[in-house]
């Protein structure tokens, strides 16, 4: 929470037990020791998990006492929901199937998601995966920065804001957690932790975690399975501070999709389930199976299967930490990280066994003839591996004074293919990341080749670096911080097929007709080739395979300063520049594009009143927004195609408080204004077409959203928690035709402590989502015109859990 405590009141608070060192409240190693050096002396505290910090820039907080009482296993960015500013939107009640997340206006893709200092957002597309996330269990705290980031962010894509998430240190002493729950959906979940404690002659601490969640879709059929690893160790070195560290997560997600609706069907009470099953034809020999529904055969028959519509993952990562003294007053941090990320979001096609794509006709089903159209699995596959070090040289050249060198390497090969495979006879894939290799069965071709939808490679290497000086003034009333970052961005992009657009590719060794006089914008003819499945028309232009390399960099001030009016009240104003460079996809046109980057300059001016009950925050600010950049589709051309829609400006205001009037019982409540605004018309397609958005808001977006929670501890054993979150309309397309209806989801938390029946530090606790059971619409697949299809917004859901210590 953005309030400031004043020294004065660190030996007169009331609220024992929710204190917070200081060293634990910043994303990086780093930015938490140059965030200490200037508050050296005081404490952060916090009320029921609500944390005031002390940074002259929008930032909200919450710790660990407040991710424990949200459902146990909910994705991190659900735990952030009630802060101002922040609206995401879950796909199911229990964290596992993902969802989407917006800031002041700003989309996921254009928000940072940081784990330690590490980033975290896909590389190719910035997108955010909340069902990846970290258990909340092992989060100490959670930053939320409004339109800015950390100086020291490691981010080519944060023009919206930065989430950053710290890791628990493990305990001085052994003991364990366990967590086993069970819920509504047929929702199981069995969760554990061992701590070491210190051990060894060097006192080393570490602590291992496994986690397993299943529940069923709420408009079966569809499961979501997730399961995760995690592990961390802890080496102090000496007492002043200094220590090594090392973090091990993979995690593992098998989910079914859960299908879309429109607005429409919303109205009209429309549930679209998955078919449970798919009823493919047998193959026989001499006869013609076409698995197909629609005329041109392009529709696969069991293209509404739950079976192949998934969304499988595999991610994992290792996350180093560190913290020397070379002097007293001088500290090196570094913190290296390895990712890694396989996964892809299904995909199915019809192919015509004499398809000029395979080259030769080809028996796809095995019944001895090439007279067939068979369903095929069809997957975008994306493997990542990513190596990123952050690092940071501070020295505290005075009492409350500090200057700060840090550099950043991020480098992520990021392979894009989709090596096609065949299905079942119940339509299910062999593998789910279909002809991969190491996992399923590719579709060997004549000539050598494998059967594939995609192929291509990039190489995203960031080298950032980044200067920052902290101080007090004016007997410590005074916090001034003015830094700058630079980063260096180069994209390396490698397509080795043909392309109609970022979407469409078309992989082959086929020799394409060259239409002579064509020009894709870089002295390369189209070409064009036999009509077959993934050719539409023998007419359709084919932009060749390439290299690109593009190059962003930008030097992006990161100033504020804070005024302490007396004990209890503060004022703040800062500036940030903010960049995202462009996204892969944006890049993979049929014909060559050199969007640039985008870029908002974000001003806040905040005031905040503290007192040991008492948190209040309100902050007002702008943002200007610069080359947004948008996917439009040529309906004429059949093609999209990324263009610059130019500025959008955004103002906004965020309110907070959060009251504690007694020990058992405490008041939080937050309210967003956001008002977005397109500065111009921006072209659609062919022949001159404009779509008219100057004026319009932006989509998904709600002009006012609000949130509000209550605990009560009845007694020393029974708690009860009650919030609510309150969602404004939102527009679906950037021409404003299209709404999508507010809605308010109230959730409840009732916690049980056993210590009466012999289970100390055991409670029971029941977790209702939605608990009014209301009916509305969740994430939104917008566009730039027209209709939109939403997820629809979960049923009310129960959770209990047995919670276990010792």
């Amino acid at each position: 929470m953005n309030i400031v405590f004043r020294r004065a009141l660190c030996a007169t608070s009331a609220l024992a037990g929710m204190v917070l060192a200081t060293s634990a409240m910043a994303q990086s190693t780093g930015t938490a020791v140059v965030e200490e050096l200037v508050v050296t002396g005081q404490a952060t505290r916090s009320l029921d998990g609500m944390v005031a910090v002390e940074e002259p820039k929008a930032r909200s907080t919450i710790s660990q006492e407040f991710i424990s009482t949200q459902t146990p296993g909910a994705t991190v960015l659900d735990t952030i929901n009630l802060l101002p500013g922040v609206n995401f939107t879950g796909n199911d009640a229990f964290g596992s199937a993902g969802g989407d997340i917006t800031l002041r206006g700003f989309d996921s893709q254009r928000i940072a998601l940081i784990q330690d200092g590490i980033p975290l957002n896909d590389s190719g597309n910035y997108a955010v995966y909340p069902n990846q996330q970290l258990d909340g269990d092992l989060i100490e705290k959670v930053d939320v920065n409004l339109g800015t980031t950390d100086v020291d962010s490691p981010t080519a894509a944060a023009a919206g804001g930065t989430i950053n998430y710290i890791t628990r240190k493990p305990q001085d002493e052994f003991g364990a957690r366990f967590d086993l729950g069970v819920g509504s959906e047929n929702f199981r979940r069995i969760y554990g932790v061992i701590e070491t404690g210190k051990v060894g002659p060097w006192g080393t601490k570490a602590w291992a975690s496994y986690n397993r969640a299943t529940n069923d879709i709420f408009n079966a059929p569809g499961k979501i399975d997730k399961t995760q690893y995690n592990a961390r160790i802890y080496q102090e070195l000496g007492d002043n501070g200094d220590f090594v560290s090392l973090i091990a997560n993979y995690n593992v997600n098998r989910n079914n999709f859960i299908r879309r609706i429109t607005l429409a069907q919303f109205q009209q009470g429309v549930k679209l389930p998955y078919d449970a099953a798919c009823a493919r034809p047998t193959p026989v020999a001499g006869t013609i199976q076409n698995e197909a529904t629609s005329a041109t055969g392009f529709t696969a028959a069991c293209a509404n299967y739950v079976g192949n519509n998934i969304n499988p993952s595999n991610t994992g990562n290792l996350r180093g930490q560190s913290l020397f003294h070379l002097t007293d007053n001088l500290v090196l941090t570094i913190d290296p990280a390895f990712q890694y990320v396989i996964a892809n979001g299904g995909g199915r096609t019809i192919m015509p066994e004499n398809d000029p794509q395979l080259r030769s006709p080809t028996d796809l089903n095995g019944d001895g003839d090439t007279i067939d159209r068979v369903l095929v699995y069809w997957p975008n596959t994306t493997n990542t591996r990513r190596y990123t070090v952050n690092s940071s040289l501070i020295w505290k050249f005075a009492d409350g004074q500090s200057l700060r060198a840090s550099y950043t390497y991020d480098y992520a090969r990021h392979r894009q293919t989709g090596q096609a495979s065949l299905f079942s006879a119940g339509g299910d894939p062999g593998n789910v990341f279909g002809g991969k290799d190491g996992y399923g069965q590719a579709i060997k071709l004549s000539d050598g080749s494998i059967l594939r939808r995609r192929d291509r490679q990039s190489f995203a290497t960031l080298n950032q670096i980044a200067v920052e000086y902290r101080g007090r003034f004016l007997e410590d009333k005074v916090l001034v911080n003015l830094g700058a970052r630079a980063p260096f961005f180069k994209r390396e992009l490698n397509q080795n097929c043909y392309m109609r657009d970022t979407f469409n590719a078309y992989c082959t060794n086929q020799v394409g007709t060259v239409v002579v006089g064509s020009n894709d914008g870089a002295g390369v003819p189209f070409v064009t080739f036999p009509a077959g499945s993934q050719v539409p028309s023998a007419a359709t232009l084919w932009g060749q395979p390439r290299k690109i390399e593009r190059k962003y960099d930008k030097v992006l001030p990161n100033v504020g300063v804070s005024y302490d009016i007396g004990d209890h009240e503060q004022v703040y104003l800062s500036y940030a520049q903010t960049l995202s460079a462009p996204r892969t996809d944006d890049l993979y046109d049929r014909n060559v594009v050199n969007p640039q980057p985008e870029v908002a300059d974000a001003y806040n001016l905040g005031w905040r009143w503290t007192s040991p009950t008492l948190l209040v925050s309100v902050d007002a600010w702008t943002n200007n927004f610069k080359n947004r950049v948008e996917r439009q589709f040529d309906e004429a051309a059949g093609i999209f195609y990324s263009v610059n829609v130019g500025e959008v400006k955004l103002k906004g205001v965020d309110a907070q408080l959060s009251y504690k009037p007694e020990d058992y019982l405490s008041f939080y409540t937050s309210l967003s204004y956001v008002q977005s605004e397109i500065q111009s018309n921006f072209p659609n397609g062919a022949g001159g077409a404009i779509l008219p958005t100057k004026g319009k808001s932006l989509y998904e977006v709600p002009k006012l959203q609000g949130a509000t929670r209550v605990n009560w501890d009845i007694t020393d054993w029974a708690s009860l928690g009650v919030q609510g979150k309150f969602v404004g309309s939102r527009w679906t397309n950037l021409t404003n035709t299209e709404k999508a209806p507010g809605y308010a989801l109230w959730d409840l938390d009732l916690r049980f402590k056993l210590d009466d029946i012999g289970m100390e530090k055991a409670y029971l606790q029941f977790n209702v989502k939605n608990l009014f059971d209301e009916k509305y619409l969740a994430d939104i697949s917008t566009n730039t015109n027209g209709t939109a299809q939403f997820q629809p917004g979960y049923p009310r859901a129960f959770v209990a859990t047995l919670h276990a210590e010792f």
